[in-house]
């Protein structure tokens, strides 16, 4: 079995966003898949996935924080500028997360750890809407 569409995000700040709900909601045809994986790719290269801790708000913050002081805005040796002093260090924190998951499905659902949930990394100030291309291939 093969499946393949566009899961559309909502527009969010600058941020680490649990996204892991809207994903599996969009895609009803992971409970047809025995074994499988599932592939998702952000089309974009100010934001990026990452798979991490999904029950305390503080991991998603301590990561903002690291990213943000990693890859400071403003400085001196950024000479792509144009749109904007968040652009450049978006397009790094972005690279160093990478645009895309696989992950494995089984029996039915994502066979992610009991604390793991998929993040929307959005490293521009104000977000836009964001487009992923999810990939489904297994078997029923």
């Amino acid at each position: 079995m093969w499946a393949q569409r566009t899961i559309h995000l909502a527009a969010r700040p600058r941020g680490f966003h649990l996204v892991t709900a809207e994903v599996l909601e969009a895609l009803p045809e992971l409970g047809e898949v025995s074994v499988g994986l599932l592939h998702l790719l952000i089309q974009h290269t100010s934001a990026s996935l990452a798979l991490n801790e999904n029950a305390s708000p503080e991991v998603r913050h301590d990561f903002e924080a690291w990213f943000d002081r990693a890859v400071p805005e403003g400085a001196d040796y950024w000479t792509h500028t144009l749109e904007g002093d968040d652009d450049m260090p978006a397009h790094i924190k972005a690279a160093l997360l990478g645009p895309s998951l696989a992950l494995p499905i089984g029996d039915g659902r994502l066979a992610l750890g009991a604390w793991q949930g998929i993040y929307l990394c959005e490293h521009r100030d104000d977000g836009a809407s964001r487009s992923l291309v999810a990939t489904v291939w297994g078997e029923g």
